[in-house]
Protein backbone atom coordinates (compact mmCIF):
# COMPACT_ATOMS: atom_id res chain seq x y z
CA UNK A 1 0.00 0.00 0.00
CA UNK A 2 1.04 3.76 -1.04
CA UNK A 3 1.50 6.01 1.20
CA UNK A 4 2.37 9.88 0.85
CA UNK A 5 3.43 11.79 3.78
CA UNK A 6 4.36 15.42 3.92
CA UNK A 7 5.81 17.05 7.02
CA UNK A 8 7.50 20.54 7.42
CA UNK A 9 4.42 23.17 8.19
CA UNK A 10 4.06 25.02 10.85
CA UNK A 11 3.45 28.70 11.71
CA UNK A 12 5.57 31.04 10.74
CA UNK A 13 6.04 35.23 10.72
CA UNK A 14 5.83 37.64 7.23
CA UNK A 15 8.94 37.00 5.25
CA UNK A 16 10.01 33.69 7.15
CA UNK A 17 10.83 30.57 5.50
CA UNK A 18 9.90 26.72 5.70
CA UNK A 19 10.97 23.72 3.98
CA UNK A 20 8.63 20.83 3.60
CA UNK A 21 9.32 17.44 3.07
CA UNK A 22 7.46 14.64 1.46
CA UNK A 23 8.09 10.91 1.50
CA UNK A 24 6.82 7.92 1.04
CA UNK A 25 6.29 4.09 1.61
CA UNK A 26 5.36 1.59 -0.85
CA UNK A 27 6.99 4.26 -3.46
CA UNK A 28 9.87 4.92 -4.61
CA UNK A 29 10.02 8.24 -6.42
CA UNK A 30 13.29 8.11 -8.66
CA UNK A 31 13.01 10.31 -10.98
CA UNK A 32 8.69 10.26 -11.84
CA UNK A 33 7.36 13.95 -11.99
CA UNK A 34 6.75 15.01 -9.27
CA UNK A 35 4.88 18.35 -7.68
CA UNK A 36 3.53 20.55 -4.81
CA UNK A 37 -0.04 21.71 -4.65
CA UNK A 38 -1.62 23.97 -2.37
CA UNK A 39 -5.14 24.75 -1.10
CA UNK A 40 -6.20 27.96 0.59
CA UNK A 41 -9.41 28.22 2.24
CA UNK A 42 -12.06 29.03 -0.01
CA UNK A 43 -10.35 28.82 -2.86
CA UNK A 44 -9.31 26.48 -6.00
CA UNK A 45 -6.12 23.84 -5.81
CA UNK A 46 -3.15 25.22 -7.56
CA UNK A 47 0.27 23.96 -8.85
CA UNK A 48 3.13 25.19 -6.73
CA UNK A 49 6.19 23.51 -8.41
CA UNK A 50 6.57 20.36 -10.69
CA UNK A 51 10.39 18.51 -10.78
CA UNK A 52 10.23 16.27 -14.61
CA UNK A 53 12.48 13.09 -14.56
CA UNK A 54 15.30 15.10 -16.08
CA UNK A 55 15.36 17.36 -13.05
CA UNK A 56 13.77 20.42 -14.89
CA UNK A 57 11.79 22.26 -12.44
CA UNK A 58 8.46 24.82 -12.65
CA UNK A 59 7.19 27.52 -10.71
CA UNK A 60 3.64 29.06 -10.57
CA UNK A 61 3.99 32.60 -11.19
CA UNK A 62 3.29 33.66 -7.94
CA UNK A 63 6.23 31.90 -6.38
CA UNK A 64 8.72 34.79 -8.68
CA UNK A 65 11.84 32.89 -7.50
CA UNK A 66 11.12 32.48 -3.66
CA UNK A 67 10.65 28.80 -3.51
CA UNK A 68 12.55 25.84 -4.87
CA UNK A 69 11.89 22.65 -5.36
CA UNK A 70 14.43 19.67 -5.13
CA UNK A 71 14.61 16.14 -4.05
CA UNK A 72 17.28 13.40 -3.35
CA UNK A 73 16.52 9.87 -4.76
CA UNK A 74 18.84 8.54 -2.04
CA UNK A 75 16.59 9.60 1.01
CA UNK A 76 13.22 9.36 -1.31
CA UNK A 77 12.12 12.59 -0.63
CA UNK A 78 11.01 15.41 -2.33
CA UNK A 79 11.60 18.69 -0.87
CA UNK A 80 10.27 22.75 -1.53
CA UNK A 81 11.79 25.30 0.30
CA UNK A 82 9.87 28.67 0.45
CA UNK A 83 11.39 31.69 1.50
CA UNK A 84 10.22 35.24 1.43
CA UNK A 85 6.86 34.02 2.91
CA UNK A 86 3.62 36.16 2.89
CA UNK A 87 -0.08 35.90 4.44
CA UNK A 88 -1.25 34.51 0.58
CA UNK A 89 1.33 31.85 1.06
CA UNK A 90 -1.18 30.44 3.82
CA UNK A 91 -2.98 27.41 2.88
CA UNK A 92 -2.70 23.22 2.89
CA UNK A 93 0.45 22.18 0.65
CA UNK A 94 0.38 18.71 -0.85
CA UNK A 95 2.89 16.59 -1.92
CA UNK A 96 1.83 14.55 -5.50
CA UNK A 97 3.31 11.54 -7.32
CA UNK A 98 3.19 11.16 -10.88
CA UNK A 99 3.14 7.61 -13.34
CA UNK A 100 3.68 9.77 -16.42
CA UNK A 101 6.94 11.91 -18.03
CA UNK A 102 6.66 15.24 -17.48
CA UNK A 103 5.13 18.87 -16.15
CA UNK A 104 2.45 19.11 -15.49
CA UNK A 105 1.16 16.32 -13.71
CA UNK A 106 -2.11 15.26 -12.39
CA UNK A 107 -1.12 13.07 -9.67
CA UNK A 108 -1.01 9.68 -8.94
CA UNK A 109 -0.20 8.97 -5.67
CA UNK A 110 -1.14 11.98 -3.04
CA UNK A 111 -0.76 13.23 0.30
CA UNK A 112 -2.72 14.26 3.25
CA UNK A 113 -1.07 17.47 3.36
CA UNK A 114 0.41 19.81 5.79
CA UNK A 115 -0.46 23.02 6.66
CA UNK A 116 1.64 26.34 6.35
CA UNK A 117 -0.15 29.56 8.25
CA UNK A 118 1.89 33.10 7.65
CA UNK A 119 1.24 35.33 10.38
CA UNK A 120 1.53 39.15 8.52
Amino acid sequence: QVQVVESGGGTVQAGGSLRLSCTASGLIFGNRPMAWFRQAPGKGREAVSCIDRSGRTYYGDFVKGRFTISRDAAKNTLYLQMNSLNSEDTAMYYCAASNGNTCPIRGDYWGRGTQVTVDS
